[in-house]
């Protein structure tokens, strides 16, 4: 069975992004929902709407998030509209808060070993295909975000936040601090709740992750640390496992001297397990090839194998 592939450069461009999309060999169909990272208010690292012009515009795509479940700038729709005009986004694309009143979407999980269910936007269900533009960075709780990051959490209605991140023991906003699972099982419940949203699609998704902005704290971080190492570079893939494990991958090999201050931030939360629980449902591989662009050009493939 050929192995994925992830495209590679480290020339971060918006026509990159592009560029990178169009080598995946994919038109996505129909209705296009653009999965963002928006930013919480105050934060300074989140990728800006006119980098991603271009990559919308080329899907004609609209931009979706999802409320927190926690308190801030994003917890409500009334103030996550706000802030998408805020921060450009609404200037620029038409954006949908995709669980602004309306019912989730209720994916049954048949055999999980943490969930029973993964509640999403509602509105999911107006979109024939996904754009996942991730910004590739640490996080305070998972250790790092990525494309696993963005179609569980990301793609999580408010109750269905609360739901992953208390493995299923509640989808009351208010109990949200005081039932927080453990860290394994919080990692677990996203790796069962991303392919959810796998199944859904189908073939009809693709990834584009950017390594820049490298700070060990997410978009979601209104007081955030700024970056701790040098930008990596954009990458493009059809699995989504594979384009996290790529990223990962590139930290390690990185010799940056603020390398260790993300990868300790990554270990000490258990984050790649994530990409072993994604992996070992079989909605991804850790196994991909690396293909390496260099103004516009393939320069280089490399066949990374990490399981046994």
């Amino acid at each position: 069975m050929a192995k994925p592939k992830v495209f590679f450069t480290r020339e971060i461009t918006p026509e990159n992004v592009v560029l990178l999309y169009e080598m995946l060999g994919v038109k996505l169909p129909g209705k296009v929902a653009v999965k963002v990272h928006s930013g919480e208010k105050g934060n300074q690292n989140y990728l800006r709407p006119a980098f991603m012009k271009p990559m919308i515009e080329e899907v004609d795509g609209t931009i979706v998030e999802c409320n927190t479940a926690y308190d801030g700038a994003r917890d409500t729709t009334e103030k996550h509209e706000k802030l998408m005009a805020e921060h450009g986004w609404s200037e620029l694309f038409d954006v949908d808060i995709m669980d602004a009143e309306c019912e989730d979407i209720i994916f049954p999980i048949e055999n999980g070993r943490v969930l029973s269910e993964n509640r999403v936007g509602g509105h999911m269900a107006n979109y024939a295909s996904m754009l996942v533009l991730s910004h590739f960075k640490g996080h305070p709780m998972g250790g790092f975000g990525g494309a696993l990051k963005q179609l569980s959490i990301g793609c999580a209605s408010n109750k269905g936040k609360v739901n992953i991140h208390t493995a299923g023991a509640t989808l009351n906003q208010g109990e949200f601090w005081e039932k927080l699972a453990e860290q394994d099982d919080f990692l677990e419940a996203m790796a069962e709740a991303a392919e959810t949203v796998v199944n859904h699609f189908g073939s009809n998704l693709a990834f584009v992750s950017v390594a820049c902005n490298l700070s060990v704290d997410c978009d979601c971080c209104a007081v955030a640390e700024d970056p701790c190492m040098a930008d990596i570079g954009i990458f493009a893939s059809l699995d989504p496992v594979a384009i996290d494990q790529a990223c990962i991958d590139a930290v390690l090999a990185s010799d940056d001297p603020g390398r260790d201050h993300l990868l300790e931030r990554i270990n000490s939360k258990h984050g790649t397990k994530i990409i072993d629980d994604a992996a070992h449902l079989g909605y991804g591989s850790k196994d991909y090839d690396l293909i390496v662009v260099e103004k516009g050009q393939v320069v280089d493939q490399k066949n990374f194998t990490t399981t046994e």
